[in-house]
């Protein structure tokens, strides 16, 4: 199945969380501490790290801000805390999913799935396309190129590193460039049915694709935003 790295400095969820994933055929790799996790994150990534906030040594938000600079790897991030604004930073930082202690092992389970069945991990379903064979063709749109059965994400011939939600997310604007997307249809694009996630989510997803691309094109405004209804792709 999949290479799975846990990264938390609580020995029973470690625990719990290692024998929940080796009982669905996953093999995990534990670290407990954030300087010794990313550390083999960088070393020998795995196909998902799932990373706790508070952690000595380096907390779970620098191991994913660090992590970023070089990888695009599925995160989910855990967290002890019940605060909207470490939610929001973690997304903004490029995680893929994110959950609040104490959780369940079945729905910690059903995330993990999800997210390795977006990403395309050997062993999991491949996401259901979009619509028809346009979900895996690859698509041309003015400056932008995209190859799902690549991951590859072009401007003007330019590399642009996206996670495996923000590419969904984009490949569903860009299949209808001038049609608006509601909140809830890109929700539909990106995430699995047992997965919710607020109109939020998809804000900071979007804020953080927009930053990637203005790395590359500092004029670049393909992606509008249509307050109060959604977004749309605007081909240039």
């Amino acid at each position: 199945m999949a290479k799975i790295t846990l990264v938390d400095d609580d020995e029973n969820i470690v625990t719990s969380v290692s024998l929940a994933l080796e009982s669905h055929g996953h093999t995990v790799k534990a670290y407990y501490d954030g300087a010794s996790g990313l550390a083999a994150l960088e070393n020998e990534p795995p196909d998902l790290a799932i990373l706790d906030v508070k952690m000595p040594r380096m907390d779970g938000m620098e191991v994913l801000r660090r992590l970023r600079r070089t990888s695009e790897m599925p995160v989910i991030i855990l967290t002890s805390k019940d605060e909207e604004i470490d939610e929001i930073l973690g997304f903004n930082l490029g995680a893929d999913d994110y959950m609040h202690k104490p959780f369940s092992q079945r729905l910690l389970l059903e995330r993990v799935k999800a997210v390795l069945r977006r990403a395309g991990v050997e062993g999991e379903e491949p996401a259901a396309p979009a619509a028809g064979a346009e979900g895996s063709r690859a698509i041309k749109r003015g400056k932008l190129t995209l190859d799902p059965a690549r991951h590859d994400c072009l401007w003007e011939g330019k590399p642009v590193k996206l996670t495996v939600t923000e590419f969904l997310l984009l490949q569903s604007l860009a299949q209808r460039p001038g049609f608006v997307k509601s909140r809830d249809n890109l929700m539909d694009a990106a995430y699995d049915d047992q997965v919710y996630v607020d109109d939020r989510t998809i804000d900071s997803h979007i804020k953080r694709m927009r930053k990637k691309f203005r790395e590359v094109d500092p004029e670049f405004d393909a992606i509008e935003t249509l307050y109060g209804v959604g977004y749309r792709y605007r081909e240039t």
